[in-house]
């Protein structure tokens, strides 16, 4: 129904493989439900288990191939690669002065990515804002306890 109404239809893996009945069934799933999207945001270690590589520009090349439209592969503090129609880059991350808590970092990195396009910021500002978002997340004990307000985000990025 999204692909009809054309919808953007994202897709974060986001694996849990204690979940499924057998890794090679959520591996053939979830690049299945992958391949239908617009949009990807997997980690590289999702990427090692869904496709054997911890390569962001192989991930992004993988995912490409079976016909996901932009791939955006978080990797940490390193930042994000970003593989689409308009070009391939590296986008840096943020460094900040002490990891409290790593969980819910990918989530509000998407948070960041989702918000940004809605508002229609360029791919430059969607990542940036992603990237911060997660930083942010990581230096707060909880899975979204992190996330600022706008002027706490314009202020991080700034």
């Amino acid at each position: 129904m999204a692909r009809a109404r054309r919808l953007l239809i994202s897709f974060d893996p986001n694996l849990r493989p204690s979940l499924w009945e057998s890794e090679e069934v959520m591996i053939r799933t979830i690049n299945d439900l992958a391949s239908k999207a617009d949009l990807m945001l997997p980690g590289t270690g999702e990427g090692m288990a869904l496709m054997g590589s911890d390569n962001p520009e192989a991930i992004a090349r993988f995912y490409r191939s079976i016909g996901v439209d932009t791939v955006i592969v978080k990797y940490g503090s390193r930042g994000a690669y970003v593989s689409s129609p308009q070009g391939e880059k590296h986008h840096p991350g943020f460094r900040i002065p002490k990891v409290v808590d790593t969980v819910g970092a990918g989530d509000c990195f998407a948070v960041g990515i989702l918000s940004a396009m809605l508002e229609q910021l360029s791919l430059e500002e969607t990542i940036r804002r992603g990237n911060a978002i997660g930083a942010i997340q990581v230096s707060v004990r909880s899975d979204n306890e992190g996330l600022p307000t706008r002027e706490e985000l314009k202020a991080f990025i700034g």
